[in-house]
């Protein structure tokens, strides 16, 4: 009975090398998976896109074609879904673009220079400062970037629309000073020697240099404004050595000689850099801002990368190569310049058309198109039409004074309409006519666009045919 007691003790007892019992598990199990599809994979419906074109392109042309059938002779519409022609007006028409230009100027430039590609200005001198001082001149050195602005100026309201992405010219200088100049016995020159020195564009209408845009160099600040100064440097490279000698002197900086313009030596020492937004932000402002200025130095750079010649020429030539390339028919276009200023730039809407195709709504060219109702020059346009805070467009405008001559005036408005579901509908409005500027003539046709636009699609959109 003593040996049973003990082997019952013994048995309740713990070893104490034996683990301890897991502790209760706090694990909790996943969620049950949602339910298959049960689209059958040889469905339409796992093609949803093509199957909401089929069910609605009939009633699409016959709201868009009625519509075209308005337009003047001298111009030219053509409309599109997902890159399929619906209709068209006098799409192979050479047309005078106004602004629309700057649509094959952000292709090229995708194209060409990359989305990411920085553009950089630099400060350099003739040597290496020694004890804070620099012997000689500061040169300010530009690399093409047309957003260079002191901090001061996008918010001035000296333009219609504030600048975007800006590269801060202050930051530069903070740049200089942190570098330990305190001294520069000449005086800061302004190097835009990158490109020709072409300040405007010929071609331009009465009253558009200055004021419009140019003059532009790749040393352009602030589009060629200085602090206090109530007008335009007539040299941006020397109106951006004034702005920089100003900020210099600000932080303490002695300097005994003038801002002007002029080169820098090859062997100059680099003392400081700043690099702008990639060259996607840059394209961005230019449409949304309908920048001139941006676009006719992105025409430059264009050129320098594609033939290694910084000029507006040599641009239109790697555009126009580009084009062929991408198998459009240019026989009629006229590549002038690149803000579409010019009277003598001609294009088509089939081209126009063509470059929105390649892009889409989605891509670096068309997130950067104003919206209607919302952002750039569309932002008090169409806002109590239904295509509000969707449709994306260029617009495009040019006077003509005196208005019973040629050429004529234009309004052009080219983009996207976006359908729910990944599709979307492509457009190219150019009105060319004596007074179609004015707004009781092109109003009437640019919302009788936007209501043929938005009758598509009538039926089910590709989001409501997608896959189950």
């Amino acid at each position: 009975m003593g040996l049973f007691v003990l082997f019952n003790w013994a048995e309740g007892t713990v070893d104490e090398n034996e683990p301890a019992p897991p502790p209760p598990s706090t694990l909790v199990a996943p969620p049950p998976p949602p339910a298959a599809l049960s689209t059958s994979m040889l469905s339409f419906r796992r093609f949803p896109t093509v199957l909401s074109r089929e069910l609605n392109i009939s009633d699409f042309e016959q709201a868009v074609v009625p519509f075209l059938a308005t337009l003047n002779d001298r111009s030219c519409a053509a409309v599109s879904v997902d890159g399929i022609l619906i209709g068209a007006r006098n799409p192979d028409l050479a047309v005078i673009p106004a602004s629309n230009q700057k649509l094959v100027i952000a292709a090229a430039a995708l194209d060409v220079l990359g989305t990411e590609t920085r553009l950089t200005t630099s400060v350099s001198a003739a040597a290496a400062p020694v004890d804070g001082v620099i012997n000689g001149d500061l040169f300010l050195v530009g690399g093409g970037d047309p957003l260079l602005s002191s901090d001061w100026y996008p918010t001035s309201n000296l333009e219609r629309y504030a600048v975007l992405s800006p590269t801060s010219l202050d930051t530069l200088a903070d740049a200089v000073r942190d570098a330990g100049i305190t001294q520069i016995s000449g005086g800061v020159v302004g190097d835009g020697s990158r490109y020709d020195d072409e300040f405007f564009a010929p071609g331009w209408g009465v009253g558009v240099a200055g004021l419009e845009a140019g003059p532009y160099d790749a040393l352009m600040v602030n589009d060629s404004r200085v602090l206090n100064d109530d007008q335009r440097a007539s040299d941006p490279n020397e109106g951006g050595a004034r702005e920089f000698t100003r900020m210099l002197q600000e932080r303490g900086i002695a300097i005994e000689g003038e801002a002007s313009s002029g080169r820098a030596t090859p062997e100059a020492t680099v003392i400081a850099s700043i690099e702008s937004a990639p060259v996607a932000e840059i394209i961005a402002e230019m449409l949304a801002n309908s920048d001139n200025n941006t676009a006719e130095l992105l025409m430059k750079e264009i050129g320098l990368v594609g033939e290694g010649i910084g000029s507006r020429e040599a641009g239109a030539r790697v555009m126009a190569a580009k084009l062929d390339e991408w198998g459009l028919d240019t026989t009629n276009i006229v590549l002038s310049d690149g803000s579409g200023l010019s009277l003598d730039n001609r294009l088509t809407c089939a081209a126009i058309l063509a470059v929105l195709q390649r892009h889409g709504p989605s891509s670096a060219l068309g997130l950067g198109l104003p919206i209607a109702g919302e952002t750039g020059t569309l932002r008090d346009i169409f806002t109590n039409q239904s295509v509000a805070g969707r449709l994306m467009g260029k617009t495009g405008t040019l006077n003509n004074p005196p208005f019973n001559a040629d050429p004529p005036a234009v309004k052009a408005l080219s983009g996207f309409l976006p359908v729910e579901g990944g599709t979307a509908v492509e457009y190219s409005l150019i009105l060319n006519g004596p007074t179609i500027s004015d707004q009781s003539e092109y109003r009437p046709i640019w919302n009788g666009l936007a209501e043929a636009l938005d009758t598509y699609p009538s039926g089910a959109s590709p989001a409501q045919l997608g896959p189950r």
